[in-house]
């Protein structure tokens, strides 16, 4: 088994978000767990939002967990998010959700994201 320790979480998500095939999705709460931190969906969430113009991170990927895509408030970045993700083949239905049993990536050897919080993580 390959544990990894990183210092920053949100380096950690970003780490998995990269292996995210084209066309596959993660929810938040699947890089959580992945990532050995099951409470920590919402951090996903904020890694994502803060991973800003970063190219390397291919962000539209991640969806919550019924397979829709998360407004949050935002108007502009759903809308390009859904078209990135149309654009690599992930289909949506009426209810704005996609099929996570087509879609959902899971990566292959888990146990290499797995992330070693400093003593005082308030989601391990």
């Amino acid at each position: 088994m390959l544990h990894w320790g990183v210092s920053n979480f949100y380096e950690a998500v970003y780490r998995v978000v990269r292996e995210i095939p084209p066309g596959r999705v993660m929810t938040y709460g699947q890089i959580a767990t992945l990532l050995g931190c099951p409470r920590a969906a919402r951090a996903v969430g904020y890694a994502m939002r803060a991973s800003g113009p970063r190219n390397d991170v291919p962000w539209h990927r991640v969806i919550n967990g019924r397979g829709a895509i998360s407004a949050r408030g935002e108007v502009e970045r759903p809308i390009l998010q859904r078209l990135l993700l149309e654009a690599e083949g992930v289909r949506f239905d009426a209810t704005e959700t996609c099929d996570l049993a087509r879609c959902r990536w899971e990566p292959p050897n888990p146990d290499d994201y797995l992330f070693l919080p400093d003593r005082d993580w308030p989601f391990a």
